[in-house]
């Protein structure tokens, strides 16, 4: 029996019993993990604790498997899978919130994000990825043509996501490997495998091969290594820290990676910004999803003259943001992953505050349940904004103009994205130039992009290898070019 027909008692606390998705088949054992509700302590469901030899296993399965998926055919597997997870959106929000802790509001849209994934990747498989060149156009050309193609990897893809999005992080990992027809063997991380293990059962349900698409589950200090060095894997793709991105950078050696690790995202409010507008944009961007999104809203520089004034709608509208039980959809924010990440938001903020800052309001926990915060009078030094504080906290940094605001921003190690609040174009010309990041909104949140756009960061956020539909796609290719007489 797939997951996708017992999700109907996640709501009324029954564990599910998950096994991993393996060459076809569902594979259980007698090493199992337990996966969590963040709020009330209970077992969500139990996964395989797999073994090096079973990442093995699937990998030589995915390697010996070679696609044979039409473009069509291709579009319609991701366009029916978009149909399926719609259709079923309460019972798999349901899933996402008992298993990560976020609000039913913001797990149905990750659901929606979810199928505008899949959208975007079955029309792309329709396009015709090729350039023509001729080759009359020097004094020694010839007259030729030369075109190119993009084939599928000759390996596997070895994927690892994050608990923070555990539907969309898999589906931005596996849409653009369907829709390139290429084979890929994923890790969801053990605090949240579930809502991966679901996604399988649909893909399979909508025409996917199952050597295309494998789920394995287990314990990363025994399995990790293997989703590295598998002598199958052409690309491993990661989204998640810092510290485990540099690992996999150092370990998987020249295999191609493309690592999306986290970020340090300012919102700058500038003298001119309409300061109601800034504010609905910081409390959004940091809240929403717990605080825990790469692209949240990690620091918050307002322009010294309207501090006062932002500093008094930020705490208002913080104040506004209902928190509690992620199943209740009346409410704004569940919880964070776990108790020990609540913690570590209580002791920066403890911390900023012996070192000068000013709590305004929050700061209150309850096992991994953290309210939403704001700090004022914070210097750019204080743990909480040096370094990436994953929760719903709001770090106010005040700054005297734009060339301290941008010194600002660049001085951390990240360089993910940002927002900026103003109407003047100089401003504007200005951020977009000198901001040393991936992406630049302006009157928007940091996190704001379609699922086709390119996404992704530089310094220790990245690579530089960007995300999103269309980018995985080359990614996941090699270009092949060949010519003819013409």
């Amino acid at each position: 029996m797939s997951m996708m027909t017992e999700l109907a008692r996640v709501r009324h606390g029954a564990p599910l019993n998950a096994k991993m998705r393996i060459g076809g088949e569902h594979v259980g054992g007698d090493r199992t993990l337990d996966v969590h509700n963040p709020y009330t302590g209970a077992v969500v469901g139990t996964v395989p604790r797999a073994t090096a030899e079973e990442i093995r296993r699937a990998f030589a399965i995915a390697r010996a498997y070679r696609p044979t998926l039409t473009r069509y055919q291709r579009h319609e597997v991701c366009r029916r899978t978009a149909d399926l997870i719609r259709a079923r959106t309460e019972a798999i929000s349901d899933l996402i919130s008992a298993e990560c802790g976020i609000g039913k509001k913001d797990s149905r849209y990750e659901v929606g994000r979810a199928c505008d994934v899949f959208t975007f990747a079955g029309n792309a498989a329709l396009q015709d990825d090729g350039q023509v060149f001729s080759c009359d156009l020097t004094p020694h050309g010839k007259s030729r043509k030369v075109y190119t193609l993009r084939e599928p990897l000759l390996g596997v893809i070895s994927a690892i996501t994050p608990f923070n999005h555990p539907l969309n992080q898999v589906a931005h990992k596996v849409a653009p490997a369907i829709a390139t027809n290429n084979r890929m063997v994923l890790k969801p991380t053990e605090k949240t495998p579930l809502s991966a293990l679901v996604l399988a059962d649909i893909l399979y349900e909508a025409g996917l091969p199952p050597e295309m698409f494998q789920v394995v589950t287990g314990d990363p200090g025994e399995i990790a290594d293997e989703m590295l060095v598998n002598p199958d894997i052409d690309l491993v793709t990661f989204t998640g820290g810092v510290t485990v991105g540099k690992y996999i950078a150092a370990k998987a050696v020249y295999k191609r990676q493309v690592l999306e690790l986290g970020g340090n995202d300012p919102i700058i409010v500038m003298e001119d910004a309409d300061l109601d507008e800034a504010a609905a944009l910081a409390a959004a961007g940091s809240y929403r999803n717990s605080g825990q999104r790469c692209t949240a809203v990690k620091r918050m520089l307002v322009h010294e003259q309207v501090a006062d004034a932002f500093v008094e709608r930020l705490v208002a509208r913080t104040r506004a943001w209902t928190y509690g039980d992620p199943m209740d959809d009346t409410l704004e924010m569940g919880t964070v992953i776990d108790e020990a990440a609540a913690r570590s938001f209580e002791a920066r903020v403890n911390d900023a505050v012996a070192r000068g800052a000013r709590l305004l309001v929050g700061n209150e926990r309850r096992g991994a349940l953290y309210s939403p915060t704001v700090l004022d009078h914070v210097d750019p030094e204080m743990d909480v904004v040096r370094t990436e504080t994953f929760g719903p906290v709001s770090p106010v940094i005040r700054f005297r103009d734009i060339d301290h605001a941008i010194a600002i921003a660049n001085g951390t190690a990240y360089g993910l994205s940002s927002a900026v609040c103003t109407n003047r174009l100089d401003y504007v010309t200005r951020f977009v130039t000198e901001l040393n990041v991936g992406t630049v909104n302006v009157r928007e949140v940091p996190g704001y992009r379609l699922e086709l756009t390119p996404f992704g960061g530089i310094k220790d956020s990245g690579l530089g290898y960007k995300e999103g539909v269309q980018e995985a796609m080359k990614s996941f290719t090699n270009t092949k070019t060949y010519s003819l007489p013409w």
